[in-house]
């Protein structure tokens, strides 16, 4: 192994990695393109290996492990962009294609963040980045179209890594396994016009996303086309769903499945994975975020522990806290180091103050080679990050804390982003809470009692004061269960507004002491402090649907799939034998739901009933292909 002139070995020559090499040679190029000869030529490990490319195949050598290197620093949100040089006589035909940074015409945006805040902008970070499109893909021509199947992940994102330059930590922040299980769960994106806005919704196959639309009335499918066409396969077949009675009588007959055999549907089995999470913890993703960090703060102090707290995470003992030091103190040496004829290697991004870090163990770089061009937030990534924020400070995937944190983080991004441009977002089944929702979940944390003001199921306005005790979701819509016996905990200036003459239960004669209630029709809200502990017994959640159902309708639909999975989120569906397939009967409260699904789910369906929801299922995928007609033309 070669020593360099300072005693500290050539980075390429020791770890085998290339990708902070060409980095560095594209920073300090930048904006001049480069061509692939001239790259090889100045990063070391390329010329060491591969020479002047004299011939073929050390040609495919170097475009092979280029390639290898550009799409690592594009999957850490470093992008290089190429483009196809002009014809030169000197090189004996086509040249090489020609490469240079991807840094857009904006600059970067630089802000402050709170250590609090790292928690909640790491799980937005994960979403923002996970919702982020290739633009590459966007802008393919319709005979270069990307398949449907191909996971919604970028190969080319929207860079993101600069925020760790501004945001140290960042990467090793813990994401709650519940989020990143939604997240990754929606493997698929497409843009959704609803009323006029346009939603960036992730999801996690054709039915899921057609659920979506169906229960956003006027939502039409924007892009890309693959999702149209599934969508309007699932309309086609829902105007083709026969009577359920026709079907029993005919239970044995032959059904007409010429749609499914052309058309597969089917998620993707061919190994198609989603990429591996942003916060990694590899020696080369560890250096970048230092580098960019070291590039935003060039002539500042920081201490060897400071950076190894940031970078590495909190040590829990001495020993792992100088452990963590050292790993900083020789990424310091790799990202220094210098080749061993006395050039600079393309791994020397930095001068450091040695006396300042021998003598004090601190940290303080110049000389960045133009690195700072990547330090901060793209004004792209800032709007789809601050939507991500808004997204997680209103919905159910982050504790109640940590939603709090993130909105006021959102009110903070929301001042760097020109009106308008920041784009809506969804995932689907975890849309944003109905008002009031919070409140709500107030109460029952901290045992309370409410005084609401709602709208009922005859469309009057109604005061009541209740204990609310879960929150449920059903057919895509928020539920809380309250107990409406409370006048033993009531204040004397709230007695009159306690339901006094419950309604009988016909199951079993008592007073009716639960009410289910949709939380959006829920007006306003107070909470309440009980006088007394109320003893309120535990009610399972199939008993509480019970109160939903009171009024609901007796459906039914008759599934040939193979596979049932689909029906294994219906609360409280049956299943029995019918002719070839399997007849599904349930109990729904809203007839627009049972629509909603049937529709979505048509291509699984043959067969549904009663009637009359029947005549709407097919009236309504019949109006929604009226619809996409017109778009077309």
């Amino acid at each position: 192994m070669a020593e360099g002139t300072s005693g500290r070995r050539r980075f390429s020559d020791k770890w085998g990695k290339h990708e902070l090499d060409v980095l560095a040679v594209l920073s300090s190029a930048f904006p001049q393109w480069l061509t692939s000869r001239q790259i090889a030529q100045r990063v070391k490990a390329y010329a060491d290996s591969y020479g002047e490319l004299a011939d073929q195949a050390a040609k495919a050598a170097f475009a092979k492990q280029f390639q290898r290197d550009r799409a690592k620093l594009a999957a850490m949100g470093i992008a290089i962009e190429s483009r196809q040089p002009e014809y030169s006589s000197k090189s004996e035909g086509q040249d090489f294609a020609s490469y240079r940074l991807q840094l857009g015409d904006e600059p970067r945006v630089r802000l402050c963040f709170k250590p609090e805040d790292m928690p909640v902008l790491a799980a937005a970070n994960y979403l923002a980045r996970s919702m982020s499109m290739s633009s590459e893909s966007e802008q393919q021509q319709d005979n270069s179209r990307v398949s449907r199947t191909a996971p919604r992940v970028p190969q080319t994102p929207i860079p993101g890594l600069g925020l760790d330059s501004i945001a140290p930590g960042l990467g090793t922040q813990a994401i709650p396994d519940a989020l990143v299980k939604v997240i990754d769960s929606r493997r698929f994106a497409a843009t959704i016009d609803v009323d006029g806005e346009h939603i960036n919704v992730a999801y996690t196959d054709s039915d899921d996303l057609a659920t979506y639309v169906l229960e956003h009335p006027g939502a039409a499918i924007v892009s890309p086309q693959e999702a149209v066409d599934a969508f309007h396969r699932r309309l086609k077949a829902a105007e083709k769903l026969q009577p359920i009675e026709e079907y029993e009588k005919n239970a044995n007959s032959q059904k007409d499945d010429s749609d499914d055999t052309v058309i597969d549907d089917s998620e993707p089995t061919n190994g198609h994975a989603r990429k591996q999470s942003f916060q990694t913890g590899s020696e080369v993703d560890r250096r970048l975020r230092l580098m960019l960090f070291l590039s935003a703060h060039l002539g500042e102090e920081f201490t060897l522990e400071e950076l190894a707290d940031r970078f590495i995470g909190k040590s829990k003992t001495p020993e792992e806290q100088k452990k963590s030091v050292n790993v900083i103190r020789k990424d310091i040496n790799t990202l220094t180091t210098v080749s061993d004829d006395g050039e600079m290697a393309g791994s020397q991004f930095f001068d450091i103050d040695w006396s300042l870090l021998d003598a004090e163990g601190i940290v303080s770089a110049t000389n960045s080679l133009g690195l700072e061009r990547l330090a901060g937030i793209s004004p792209q990534y800032l709007s789809m990050l601050t939507a991500s924020v808004s997204y997680l400070a209103h919905s159910p995937l982050l504790p109640n804390e940590q939603r709090e944190q993130a909105e006021n983080l959102y009110r903070r991004l929301h001042q760097h982003v020109k009106p308008g441009q920041t784009p809506w977002l969804s995932l689907t089944g975890y849309e944003l809470e109905p008002h009031n929702f919070n409140i709500v979940k107030r109460a029952i944390d901290s045992d309370a009692l409410l005084d609401m003001q709602y709208t009922d199921g005859a469309g009057s306005t109604r005061r009541r004061l209740v204990k609310p005790v879960k929150i449920y979701v059903d057919e895509g819509i928020y539920n809380v269960a309250l107990w409406t016996d409370v006048a033993k905990a009531a204040p004397e200036d709230k007695q009159d507004i306690v339901l006094k003459n419950a309604a009988i239960n016909k199951a079993n004669g008592k007073p009716r002491t639960w009410q289910v209630l949709h939380i959006a029709r829920i007006e306003q809200a107070k909470i309440v402090e009980p006088t007394c502990k109320l003893e309120i017994p535990d009610m399972p959640l199939s008993e509480l649907r019970k109160w939903s159902f009171d009024n609901g309708t007796a459906t039914s639909f008759i599934t040939d799939a193979k596979d049932m999975s689909f029906i294994k989120n219906l609360p409280d569906a049956t299943v029995e034998p019918c002719g070839k397939g399997e007849k599904v009967n349930l109990i729904v409260s809203s007839d627009s739901w049972f629509v909603a699904f049937c529709i979505a789910h048509a291509r699984h369906l043959v067969a549904v009933g009663p009637e009359t929801l029947r005549t709407m299922i097919i009236a309504r995928a019949q109006r929604e292909l009226s619809v996409v007609q017109r778009t077309e033309d």
